[in-house]
């Protein structure tokens, strides 16, 4: 019997060796697209093609002879010109399409109220912001152009809308940056004044969810919300963290502002960003079954998990410590 092919396109980041080790484990022979350029660790035996996926010729020349896809993974699809350039050339060839999206397609909407539902999606977009937030309006944006343009036709498309990913693997190190402060024994700086409750996911759920949108015959043409069950706020959340470490947990809250304009955002609080999706999560587990597991068990093990982690480097965002330090230290004696 011949085997079954998946592509697989972005690959070594977050959630792509977890996908491919998974879709190898479902009995696909995988293929992985990117532009080669990001180090990652991907499993033995998954052929590699390198193209920039924003360049037509390039993907059109990289997918030549390669033949058809049962199914189609794309971790990294942010535009609607990257998307039409995988409609053209994987109608006809691939099954079924699963695109992983993000919560923020609803963030950009105006007048919706959290957590987020999929029926919510269409309606007014609000206009371009100014400032910090534009980049965050423009990924939003994107992401729904994306998602638009796969579903225009021809592709059995699945679109998978992601909170914030907590993983082991995050490129973006966030709970790393917690992890690393927690150790140092200091204060955790986070702006002072409401927060939105924390909703965000395991990775290794987002790689179930994959799984279960690659095979479901019900899951078809269809954008479906991945999330935890739990919505915690940021104190339980880091409590948790550290009552794993067994340190004690001690937070500084500071004016947004002073860490705005002291560039401390958003290592100092990665939970803390404006632009974090609550997502309602009912459609998935009523249709996919997907099921999830508890932040209570997820991040102390992630906890430790960062914790050894330490013993050979820190996370990128640590390197401003000091300054988060010097500026408790300046807003107390003054």
């Amino acid at each position: 019997m011949e085997r079954m092919q998946a592509l697989l396109i972005g690959g070594t980041r977050n959630l792509g060796p977890g996908i491919a080790g998974r879709l190898i484990r479902m009995g696909y022979r995988v293929t992985v697209l990117n532009r080669g350029l990001t180090p990652g660790e991907i499993p033995a035996g998954v052929r590699r093609l390198v193209a920039d996926r924003g360049d037509a010729g390039a993907m059109e020349a990289a997918l030549h002879g390669t033949g058809t896809f049962d199914a189609v993974v794309d971790t990294t699809l942010y535009t609607g010109t990257e998307a039409a350039i995988a409609r053209r050339l994987l109608v006809g060839r691939a099954g079924r399409y699963v695109m992983l999206s993000t919560g923020q397609v609803y963030l950009v909407r105006e007048g919706l109220q959290r957590p987020f539902r999929e029926d919510t999606y269409p309606g007014l977009v609000m206009p371009e912001p100014d400032g910090p937030d534009r980049d965050d309006w423009l990924y939003g944006v994107g992401k729904r152009a994306a998602e638009e343009e796969l579903q225009a036709g021809g592709l059995d498309t699945v679109i998978l809308r992601l909170p914030m990913v907590i993983s082991a693997r995050d490129h973006y190190e966030r709970l790393f940056n917690y992890i690393a402060r927690l150790a140092d024994g200091g204060p955790i700086l986070v702006p002072a004044g409401p927060h939105p409750g924390l909703r965000h996911v395991f990775g290794e759920d987002v790689v179930e969810a994959v799984a279960r949108a690659i095979r479901h015959p019900a899951a078809t043409r269809v954008a479906i919300n991945v999330g935890q069950d739990e919505t915690l706020g940021i104190d339980e959340a880091l409590g948790m963290a550290a009552t794993a470490l067994g340190v004690p947990l001690r937070i500084a809250r500071i004016p947004r502002a002073a860490l705005e304009a002291g560039g401390l955002l958003p290592a100092a609080s990665p939970f803390s960003g404006r632009w974090m999706s609550a997502l309602d999560n009912a459609l998935g587990k009523d249709l996919l079954g997907i099921r999830y597991t508890q932040p209570s068990e997820y991040l102390p093990r992630l906890a430790v998990h960062f914790r050894e982690e330490l013993r050979r480097r820190t996370p990128a965002g640590y390197a401003q410590r000091s300054r988060e330090l010097a500026l408790v230290e300046s807003l107390a004696a003054g």
